[in-house]
């Protein structure tokens, strides 16, 4: 629903059981949220960087992005709130988002959540990852990645970019079987979640 104040939030893209790969940005630029699609930006290198990774088969327009959840992927924000700039977000939006994204997260199992930018890794967790790519925590069964923005904001990452989303896509592509929760030691979200403002 939107309001005087502004455009409204994006939908979940079909969170939903089955997901193999959940991306979480931070909110929504007011760009994707007047036109209704995520990563709606002329100059968000979000869809050619799934495509140069091969996680998916041909280049997406963000008007495609409904058709993502058919190869495995889904997309939310940490906030649903759209600003120019996230340092704009009402005062109590982030832990209302928090609290928000962990309860769909919990119950819809991807098998992986990716934070697209270090910035919404560290405002979820309430501390910095040390680097991109996978990290030791979990939401719940859930393996946590982290690759650097895709926003244009973020200058001089192409390379970075490139190569974090490449290992992500293999990581996707190895996916089998064996659920996220049975690999490998891990930290569970709850021990750091709420103790930020």
């Amino acid at each position: 629903m939107q309001d005087a104040s502004g455009p409204a939030g994006l939908p979940d893209l079909r969170l939903e059981p089955g997901l193999r790969l959940v991306f979480v940005g931070y909110n929504p630029s007011l760009p994707a949220a007047r036109c209704g699609h995520y990563y709606a930006g002329r100059q968000n290198f979000f869809y050619r960087l799934l495509y140069q990774s091969g996680l998916t088969p041909h280049l997406f327009a963000p008007e495609e992005d409904e058709t993502l959840p058919n190869y495995g992927i889904g997309l939310t924000d940490l906030c649903s709130v759209p600003t120019a700039q996230a340092a704009q977000l009402p005062r109590g939006a982030l832990r209302t988002g928090r609290r928000s994204l962990t309860e769909k997260l919990l119950e819809h199992r991807p098998e992986m959540v990716c934070f697209n930018g270090l910035g919404v890794y560290r405002s979820y967790f309430g501390y910095p990852a040390i680097l991109s790519g996978p990290q030791r925590e979990r939401i719940g069964e859930s393996r946590v990645w982290v690759v650097p923005s895709t926003s244009p904001a973020n200058n001089g990452l192409m390379r970075e970019r490139e190569a974090a989303f490449v290992a992500l896509a293999k990581a996707f592509s190895a996916l089998g079987s064996t659920r996220a929760g049975d690999v490998g030691d891990h930290t569970p979200v709850g021990a750091a979640l709420y103790c930020t403002s």
